[in-house]
């Protein structure tokens, strides 16, 4: 990945480069340190807003725990009055029963009544005794046994428990029999009568005393609530109280409730009497049993209200109210006292964001500046370049400043001027060199080759007419002509050398080309043994060639490797595309060239075989260069070689 985006980046312009490389310079650290500047101060005001909204719900729990205790404090007074006037009211009722018993023992003792009428009498007289709306006077046995009661005479309770587990029956009996006779008792214990349709256990007073002689307990009982009988005055503050803990919001939606230790709601703005003890939260816990159980602390939960689509986080301060057993919170949604936290990380990143933005735009603008300072002298430099690539030396750089790049146009400008000098004088010499080595051959290549030309084309020429064209061998005889015309017309060259003749240019199928001569070469002599593959590509276009000099320079290469290859071998001859060039490829599976000789081959009349004049490449390269072109050799020793030539598709004109 690094790799294709380094020649990713390689492969742009300048300007584009310096955007790249220097954009991220500049906004990274921006980013960088706005990010870190933006962090810590939302950080700092997550912290602060998160103590300030958790110091708001503990002083409101707290709060809250006052306006209970005020008034309970408040109503304490008149309940402590009513409690004693109740106690007062019971004694004197468990007395007036106990007298009456007294009485009628008295009674019985003198024998005016039996024993059973007595107890008849009295206990008659027992029930006819009613305290409040439920309350009434009752005995029983230091067993247990009810033997005055309105609703359960004759029952064992002395096993009987309260709501609370205590056997307050068992209490009763003991304490009563170990008290003096005229001392009066007093029990007050939690007691749910379900034939009454009590829900919940309500207080319940008891005050008794035990008469020895008939071994009876004598009790006057009544709930507590109702012996208060509900004053209107402490219901109504009860009802403002619990009006002020509802109406009181915390943050959006966050409000104050209590509940008992057993999850009833006292107070809450919408479910209050409700027992709320298994509740679970998101995650199925039972957050409501957790509180109920460590009285006081922090509880974080998730919870999901109807219509929400995804849970909120809640945070609750619970604190534990004792002289009631309530259990007071406090709750509000997390992402609501955070919503001023919120905002601040908004501002944040859209401040961060415009600042990028803005920094951003002008770097963009001042890295175009300076690549256009540095780019338009380098654009002029690759001008110049081309140029001189096409062969105007005359070519020179602009110097416009002195910096770098002026001395660098400084020095290419006196290079261009050498090579200019270095191009001509070497011309000179090559032209000078060529025409010595033509005037030494030419004398030889009229005589020993033209000559011999001769005889072979008029021979060629009467077995031509001897023949019909329809024979099989014309075709031959007429390839035989031919053949025999452009080598006369290569010795015409050879004697031309040193004044350069001009190709003849041509559309030409290079493929078909290629192809005739591949099937001539297949037949000579050197070719023995040798197998010739072709591989031409069928995208190849006809391109604008001397279709004479580029067969000469194919025919030579062929040769040349079938010598190479005197024991048999291989020949791929193959074309191709690449980009704006035409291709052509000679591999051999030949003997190879010598690495000293690769060098020197293209020089005039150098050669490494027994028998050659050393014009073949030098002959070709030349061709190849005059269609603006280029020819390559690699070899290896007993491996082969291969000779890559490349053709521009478009010639440039100069």
């Amino acid at each position: 990945m690094g790799r294709i985006m380094f020649k990713f980046v390689n492969n742009l312009k300048i300007r584009w480069k310096m955007t790249v490389v220097v954009l991220p310079l500049v906004l990274i650290p921006i980013f960088v340190v706005g990010t870190v500047v933006g962090w810590i101060a939302y950080r700092q005001a997550h912290l602060g807003i998160t103590q300030t909204s958790m110091d708001d719900l503990d002083h409101l729990a707290a709060f809250t725990i006052d306006l209970l205790d005020a008034h309970n404090q408040q109503f304490q007074v008149y309940r402590a009055d009513k409690k004693a006037t109740t106690e007062q009211e019971l004694s004197s009722l468990t007395n007036f029963a106990y007298s009456m018993v007294e009485s009628q023992d008295r009674l019985s003792n003198s024998g005016e009544i039996d024993l059973a009428s007595a107890k008849a009498a009295a206990r008659s007289a027992m029930k006819r005794v009613q305290v409040g709306e439920t309350g009434y006077t009752y005995a029983m046995s230091s067993k247990g046994d009810l033997l005055v009661h309105i609703a359960r005479e004759g029952e064992n309770v002395y096993d009987e428990t309260d709501e609370d587990g205590r056997y307050f029956i068992r209490t009763m009996c003991k304490t009563a029999i170990e008290a003096a006779p005229d001392k009066l008792l007093m029990i007050i214990y939690p007691w749910r009568n379900a034939e009454l349709g009590d829900s919940v256990a309500r207080q319940k007073m008891v005050v008794y005393r035990y008469y020895e002689p008939w071994d009876w307990i004598i009790a006057t009982g009544v709930y507590l609530d109702e012996a208060y009988e509900n004053p209107a005055t402490e219901l109504q503050a009860f009802a403002e109280l619990k009006n002020r803990i509802k109406a009181k919001r915390v943050g959006q939606t966050g409000y104050i409730y209590c509940m008992d230790r057993k999850g009833t709601l006292t107070v809450h703005p919408e479910a209050e009497g409700e027992n709320i003890y298994a509740a679970e939260d998101s995650n199925g816990i039972h957050f409501i049993k957790q509180m109920c159980e460590q009285s006081e602390g922090w509880i974080r939960y998730p919870w999901q209200n109807p219509g929400e689509i995804q849970p909120r986080r809640k945070i609750v301060r619970y604190l534990y109210y004792q002289p009631w057993d309530w259990i007071i919170a406090v709750g509000s949604y997390e992402d609501e006292f955070y919503r001023e936290t919120n905002l601040i990380k908004g501002r944040i990143l859209s401040s961060l964001g415009a600042i990028s933005i803005v920094i951003g735009t002008l770097s963009i603008l001042m890295v175009f500046l300076a690549a256009k300072v540095l780019s338009d002298p380098i654009r002029h430099m690759t001008t110049v370049i081309r140029d001189i690539k096409r062969g105007q030396f005359h070519r020179q750089m602009e110097i416009t400043s002195r910096d770098e790049l002026g001395e660098l146009a400084v020095t290419f400008n006196r290079m261009t001027s050498n090579l200019q000098r270095n191009r001509e004088l070497e011309a000179s010499l090559a032209q000078q060199g060529k025409m010595a080595s033509l005037g030494i051959l030419s004398s030889g290549v009229a005589h020993e080759i033209n000559n011999p030309l001769g005889v072979i084309l008029g021979y060629a020429g009467y077995l031509e007419n001897k023949l019909d064209p329809e024979d099989p061998n014309y075709h031959f005889i007429h390839e035989i002509k031919r053949e025999s015309k452009r080598c006369k017309k290569i010795v015409q060259d050879l004697l031309s050398y040193a004044r350069t003749p001009q190709p003849e240019f041509a559309l030409t199928d290079l493929n078909q080309l290629l192809d005739q001569l591949v099937s001539f070469a297949a037949n000579h002599t050197d070719m023995r043994g040798v197998k010739i593959v072709k591989k031409f590509s069928d995208d190849l276009p006809s391109i604008s060639i001397d279709g004479d000099q580029i067969r000469q320079v194919a025919i030579n290469l062929i040769l040349n490797a079938g010598a190479a290859m005197a024991n048999g071998g291989t020949l791929t001859v193959s074309t191709a595309l690449e980009q704006d060039d035409a291709i052509v490829t000679f591999t051999d599976t030949g003997s190879g060239i010598d690495e000293a000789d690769l060098d020197r081959i293209f020089e005039p009349f150098y050669t490494t075989k027994d028998r050659g004049t050393g014009l073949g490449l030098a002959i070709t390269r030349q061709i190849i260069e005059q269609h603006h072109g280029s020819i390559q050799i690699t070899s290896r020793l007993k491996q082969g070689t291969t000779v890559t030539i490349r053709l521009p598709l478009v010639r440039e004109e100069f």
